[in-house]
């Protein structure tokens, strides 16, 4: 399994270039171990990185992460150019899709500091702004890449339409409320595979 998220991750890097820029940081936690891999966009590998992490930075940041959310099992610290802009919009994309309903959740407020993080997290929600940076999640490397396409595609219809003051109409509570809840189940589906050191399933439907 150790290998295999290795490789994985030197995968996910690959897909990951052209939506985000080089100084992005990717990890993958290592089932059954308090470890990740760990690396930016542009290394050539990804590095074996302890826990606890006691070195500011990104590495710092990814663990926090991990902490706070037992079900995470990859993170992408780094977006696109419309995540981005949205420390510019509020910091928050309100769910305006059923995808993002169902993938990504309700975005937490931005987290100031590495202590705002686990706050920001508690409803499940994953994708959020960091210290301004853009941060996407998933149970597996697979759905945090997915993940980070569709915030960006969020990020995008947002802050298009806040900058050009077109009328926005938000997702029905109740769909709202039946997609969140199937996200919500994969997520607690994914931290009893992680508790019991296994890589979670990807999931297949909607």
């Amino acid at each position: 399994m150790h290998d295999v998220l290795r490789q994985q991750w030197l995968e996910l890097r690959q897909r990951l270039v052209g939506l985000v820029g080089a100084g992005s940081s990717i990890s993958l936690r290592i089932p059954g171990r308090e470890c990740m891999w760990w690396g930016r966009l542009d290394d050539a590998a990804p590095t074996r990185v302890d826990w606890p992490v006691h070195v500011m930075g990104d590495s710092q940041t990814h663990h926090a992460i991990y902490r706070a959310r037992a079900d995470v099992g990859a993170v992408l610290v780094g977006g696109g150019d419309f995540a981005w802009s949205l420390v510019d919009f509020g910091g928050v994309v309100p769910i305006l899709f059923d995808e993002q309903a169902r993938h990504i959740g309700h975005m937490g407020v931005p987290a100031a500091s590495v202590q705002d993080i686990a706050p920001a997290l508690q409803r499940g929600g994953n994708a959020l702004l960091i210290k301004g940076v853009p941060v996407a999640l998933g149970t597996t490397g697979t759905r945090m890449v997915l993940n980070a396409q569709l915030f960006e595609k969020c990020a995008k219809a947002f802050t298009l339409a806040k900058a050009s003051g077109a009328k926005m109409t938000l997702l029905p509570w109740w769909v709202v409320l039946v997609a969140n809840g199937r996200l919500m189940k994969d997520e607690k589906r994914a931290t009893q595979c992680f508790a019991r050191g296994e890589i979670p399933p990807e999931n297949r439907g909607y």
